[in-house]
């Protein structure tokens, strides 16, 4: 069977640093952190009170008031996004066959919020339930990749995905290979997350995973300082629009790159860390190498995980250098989690629009924060400390690792007809 070729066609995104593409990218390439106070509610007794949260969003730009009260925030993300992203790839045009264009989507926790407003709420009365009628359907992972398909009457393949923070990235891959495989002529991918309350930001903390520099939020997402000490939370989503090629060319649809491979694997070491040795991620790099019929000689930059926590970091790299040998060194790798922070679920959208935006202008964005070298870190390798890099970036890959071992690549290249 001949399998199509796939490209990206429309970019949408609502993040900590901007909501729309263009505000997106701009910033990351000029090394901006979305990291501040928190201002969803009193942090002042947990042991981290700084988060990237999404700044300036109004819900009522994309919904009425009372659609926007049925919807979760993780939902606003997304639904925002990909309206943004239809519309720049242009399939609401008519001539559209919104009977083969799918929605695959991802998110590691789906409506973390309104999970704890209606049990807070139920805590706090005399045992009597009294639920929202909506708290399930806010709730439920799935419902955002349902809202996006009724919005625009899209009646492909629709399903979401949830491997933890490599939950957008093998929505992307799922997409990837259904319209490779014919099975649909479009699909909207990628993901959304909403988790900065007090749940979230009280879990993570109990799980000795996030970043506690309260003094200085701006500059505690480090990945590859010597003085990291966890992630920062994020929150907002990235909206991709794959399409078959010919499909694309047929109605004349900007195209920004192509989508080539994808690999996924396990760690099957540990509920929370990756394996010291970063075999899962070596696994997952030759997987997604093969699968693009590409040598490691071919890729260009690396947009890794790069959570700023002590173990991942040095794992990650190590799998670089395992995969790719002494191509490690000619390599441009960055973490644009120094500035993003951790989306968790939605990581991989917006990673994967950062590695698609780096194909597209030849622009490597940095890894910020770094100021303590690392003795454990090889420093023959390019972590595109603290400015972008200019740079041909022919072929790019985008890694994302998850709770539970989950890890999934893709593969970007740039576009030739």
């Amino acid at each position: 069977m001949q399998l199509k070729r796939v490209v990206v066609t429309g970019l949408g995104a609502v993040t900590p640093l901007g909501n729309s593409v263009n505000d997106y990218w701009n910033n990351l390439k000029n090394g901006v952190s979305g990291a501040a106070n928190i201002t969803r509610f009193d942090a002042s007794k947990f042991k981290t009170r700084f988060a990237c949260e999404v700044k300036g969003f109004n819900p009522e730009d994309y919904f009425d008031k009372k659609e926007a009260r049925k919807l979760d925030a993780f939902s606003w993300y997304g639904i925002a996004a990909s309206v943004q992203a239809v519309a720049d790839a242009g399939l609401e045009n008519p001539g559209i066959d919104k009977n083969e264009v799918g929605v695959i989507w991802g998110s590691g926790i789906g409506g973390l919020d309104t999970f704890q407003t209606e049990t807070f709420a139920f805590a706090k009365g005399d045992g009597t339930p009294r639920f929202n009628p909506f708290f399930i359907p806010k709730m439920i992972a799935d419902i955002c990749s349902g809202h996006i398909s009724m919005r625009f009457g899209f009646r492909g393949p629709n399903f979401t995905t949830v491997s933890a923070c490599a939950s957008s990235t093998n929505a992307l891959i799922d997409a990837f290979n259904y319209i490779r495989l014919g099975k649909a002529n479009a699909i909207v991918t990628g993901g959304s997350e909403a988790a900065i309350n007090e749940s979230g930001m009280g879990g993570f903390n109990a799980c000795q995973a996030m970043s506690t520099r309260n003094e200085e939020p701006s500059k505690a997402s480090r990945p590859y300082d010597k003085e990291r000490d966890g992630f920062v939370l994020g929150e907002g989503s990235g909206a991709i629009v794959l399409e078959e090629l010919e499909h694309a060319l047929a109605r004349g649809a900007k195209i920004y790159a192509e989508i080539i491979g994808g690999g996924m694997s396990a760690d099957a070491h540990h509920i929370t860390a990756p394996h010291p040795e970063g075999l899962g991620a070596t696994l997952v790099m030759n997987r997604a190498l093969k699968d693009a019929g590409i040598l490691t000689t071919d890729v260009d930059y690396i947009n890794t995980h790069g959570t700023s926590t002590p173990l991942g970091d040095v794992a990650e790299l190590k799998a670089i250098i395992n995969v790719f040998g002494d191509h490690a060194f000619k390599l441009n790798i960055s973490s644009t989690k120094s500035m993003t922070g951790h989306l968790l679920g939605a990581a991989g959208a917006i990673e994967g629009i950062a590695t698609i935006m780096s194909v597209v202008d030849d622009i490597v964005p940095p890894t910020i924060n770094h100021v303590n070298v690392d003795p454990e870190i090889d420093p023959r390798l390019n972590l595109t400390f603290n400015a972008s890099q200019k740079r041909t970036v022919n072929i790019a890959i985008s890694n994302t690792f998850g709770f539970g071992g989950h890890n999934a690549a893709v593969v970007v290249k740039k576009f030739k007809a």
